[in-house]
Order: C-alpha cells, then structure tokens, then sequence
C-alpha cells in the first residue's frame, strides 16, 4: 500500500492553499468560502429529532448490513423518486457511511491488483479526486474522458480503443461535480452500449441528484437501465443524505444496483469496520421518508441561482447548471488561477480553480479557464460576493 500511496497527488483543496501562500484578502473583509460543495442549510428537524429520540441504541453495536427498515426508507425513495422502480430491498440496497467512503472502497472490491496486465479505471475529466485515488490504491491504472464545453460530459471516445478491453470500472458523476450536467437518456444508452461490448462495472456517483431546477429531475443510471430494458447487474448507484438533506455530517447513504456486487462489498464492509449506528440509521430512515425538507431546499438553491446568474451574466459567460449547487464559471482570461488569486486579493472570496480538479487530457487540462464556485452560502452573502465579481471585472 506504500509504494501505491506515493501515486496520489494532493487534494484540490491543499494544492489552493499552496497556491494562495502570500495572497493576503483585505483586512476589512471576511472570507466568503464558495469554493467548498458543504451545503450550510440547516439539518431539518426531521432528522434530527429522530436521532435524538434513539440516542440511547449507541449502546448497542449495529450489523454492518443495516436494519431492515432501512433498507426498506431507500427501496420506497427510489420507487417514489424514479417513476416506480423497483429493487429488492435486502439484496440490491446497502447502507453506508456517505457516498464518499463508498466509492472509494468499492473499487477495493472489484479490482484485482495481482492481475498479469492491471485493471483499468475510468474517470470523467473534470473529477471527484477520490475516484482517482480508489483506483491507484486498489492496484489499477486510472484514464480519463474529458468533459469539454458546451456538454461537459464525458466523452467516451477519449479512450484509446485497445484499452477498453482491460477496463474494469467506470465512474460516471451525474449530475456531474464541477459543471452540474446531467446525462440523459442516449448518453446513458452510450455507455451502456459500450459496457455490452466490454463487460465494465458502471459506479454512477448521484449525489447531486436532489438539487435541480423546476421538474427536471435527473434520470439516474438504474432508472435509464430500467428504459433501456435492461438488468441492474454491473450496475452500482450511490447517494447520501449529504445534498439532498443538508446533512454532511451525518455520514449517511446508500448504494444500490447489482445484487452480487452488493454481496462481494457487504463481506468486505463487515471486515472493513463500516457499520453505520443505530441512531445514525434511525435519523436516516427519517430523511429517506420525507420530502417536504428537500422541497423546500431546492426552493432556497432556486432561490440563489435565479439571483445570483443574471448578476454574473453582465461581466461572465456563465449557465445555469443541469443540476447541483455550483456554477462552472468561465474566466475572461482563461487563467482560472490568477482569477480566484484576484478575487480573493480583492474581494475575499474563495473559489476553486478548475485546473485543480482535473488532470491533464489530449486537449490539455478540460478544467483550466473555469473555476468551481458553490453557492452554499445564504442568499445575502451570494448575491454579494456576486456584485463583488462584477465589479471586479467590469
């Protein structure tokens, strides 16, 4: 594990704090961070009143597979929120501690490192880093598709044909963190079309797919498989509570897809020490069966974009995403660097610039020109780091 360790590279976060050294924001302003995804909504009473009504079950240890009435909260959410879909509850759901740690140990499930040519993964370019970092550790190599303008999807054909043939994986980010795509229907029927061909897992990472605008819910992948006529197998999906219920410190959510794949990765979570707690599973059980919060929470998101896009349109090209909570901002200049250096030197507020959360392509770095920004603030301070901007560059 060592000698895997020296390939990771730093964290989009650490590589901006080495790239701020010395950029002072001016003493009279408070730093406005919109360069982390944190939703800072408060936690709804729903949740938690449900976790603390349990807090007396931290006496007990809890089954690393969930209670059944867990299982039962996410089989009801996916058929209410994609038009009746049906899985079995017990073996194509699994509790777990947010998409995060999931995505990176299910990769540790299904590579091989002791494999004579390694296992390939494949990533989106733009990228949610911890794919990169499942995939070293388990031993694979990592390619990426990159995600160019004005789709920011991936595009498949990036991907040297004699290598799909050890492809093992593939992630896909829908919608997609940085820019907020969403894919639909054909784009799904694309890589389905390709795993036919080639026989890759599919880790479609939807944690996103709460925060969207008006009745545009995102298709997910088990929901376009299902249109599509086709089984859940080699299919995973993962969410959490994080987005959707504002509640990332809760460290809830659920995978959901390929029976046997779930089997493989209840064994290795119950060596792993991934046991959710009842009180934690209680809360979640709460969340997954209400609405009305995240209702209200996509009407706050609402509210900020339709604020805070037509403010940036007069100096920025920008769109309003597909989904998710952040603007993919194009930069006048194309250094997006220098841009979120400038702005908080300026202004005080922190972006993230693209380059940092994507790795060089065929058509260079997809990211550079474009900066992350997240609109997790209150709508007050949004709208005025939003002024703020423009006046800075107009």
């Amino acid at each position: 594990m060592i000698s895997l360790m020296n390939q990771l590279q730093p964290y989009p976060f650490a590589r901006l704090r080495e790239a701020m050294q010395g950029v002072q924001a001016p003493a009279d302003m408070v730093a406005v961070p919109l360069h982390i995804g944190e939703p800072k909504h408060p936690t709804p009473a729903v949740i938690t009143d449900a976790l603390v009504a349990s807090l007396n079950e931290f006496s007990q240890y809890p089954m690393t597979a969930g209670l059944p009435e867990l299982h039962h909260a996410c089989a009801d959410w996916l058929e209410r929120r994609y038009d009746g879909l049906k899985l079995d509850p017990e073996s194509e759901i699994l509790p777990v501690l947010g998409s995060r740690e999931a995505l990176f140990s299910f990769a540790q499930v299904v590579l091989n490192p002791q494999a004579d040519n390694k296992d390939i993964v494949i990533s989106p370019n733009p990228f949610y880093q911890i794919y990169e970092g499942a995939a070293l550790l388990g031993g694979a190599e990592i390619h990426f598709a990159d995600c160019p303008a004005p789709k920011f999807l991936p595009v498949w054909q990036d991907i040297d044909a004699q290598l799909w043939p050890r492809v093992k994986l593939v992630f896909v980010c829908s919608p997609n963190n940085p820019s907020g795509s969403v894919m639909q229907q054909a784009d799904w029927d694309e890589l389905f079309a390709l795993q036919d061909q080639y026989g890759f897992i599919i880790a479609s990472d939807e944690c996103y797919s709460e925060i969207y605008f008006g009745d545009n819910k995102p298709i997910g992948c088990l929901q376009a498989a299902e249109r599509a006529g086709r089984s859940n197998r080699g299919i995973v999906m993962f969410t959490s509570l994080s987005k959707r219920s504002n509640a990332p410190g809760l460290r809830s959510g659920f995978v959901a897809g390929d029976a046997q794949l779930l089997k493989a990765f209840l064994l290795y979570r119950t060596y792993h020490g991934s046991a959710m707690s009842l009180p934690i599973q209680r809360a979640s059980i709460a969340a997954w069966n209400d609405e009305a919060h995240v209702e209200h929470n996509r009407r706050l998101y609402q509210e900020k974009f339709d604020k805070v896009v037509p403010i940036l349109r007069r100096a920025f090209e920008v769109s309003l995403p597909d989904a998710s909570f952040y603007l993919w901002l194009k930069v006048p200049d194309g250094d997006d660097l220098a841009f979120a250096q400038k702005l908080y030197r300026e202004a005080a507020i922190q972006v993230l610039p693209g380059r940092f959360m994507a790795r060089e392509g065929k058509h260079g770095n997809p990211g550079q020109g474009y900066v992350r920004i997240a609109l997790v603030a209150d709508i007050e301070v949004c709208t005025a780091a939003a002024e703020k901007m423009v006046a800075l560059y107009s």
